[in-house]
């Protein structure tokens, strides 16, 4: 595996690493929603499996394997573990949340699945083509 093949992930992890770890305004927009901050979490670890299933079967045409789904399950997990304890234990100005940890097993688990929906359009679009 080549990293150029897996440039969107990359470049999505690397925009979730420093948004997990700048500081955040005291009064953020939309800060009144009930719950933003989970939606956030939610929404950032399911884009990253949605980016690591173009990298892996539309651009690298790849299978999505169960152990594709896997992996990229896995990965989006520990990277959301491993940022909240960067947040709890070397940061100053955030801090490390076990719902914020939830929030991103749950965003990537129902990306998972909707990959899963999105891979049979996708192969169902190529038999078609061919």
């Amino acid at each position: 595996m080549k990293l150029k093949e897996y440039l969107f992930t990359t470049l999505v992890t690397a925009f979730i690493v420093t948004l997990s770890t700048i500081p955040i305004p005291e009064h953020p927009p939309l800060g009144d929603v009930p719950l933003m901050d989970k939606w956030v979490h939610m929404v950032m670890y399911g884009g990253l499996v949605f980016v690591m299933w173009i990298d892996h079967v539309v651009r690298n045409k790849r299978t999505f394997s169960w152990k594709a789904r896997g992996i990229m399950l896995l990965y989006s997990i520990a990277l959301g573990g491993v940022m909240e304890l960067v947040q709890a234990y070397l940061t100053t100005c955030r801090s490390g949340e076990w719902l914020d940890f939830e929030a991103d097993a749950i965003g990537a688990a129902v990306s998972v699945l909707l990959c899963i929906y999105l891979n049979k359009l996708w192969n169902e679009k190529i038999s078609v083509r061919k």
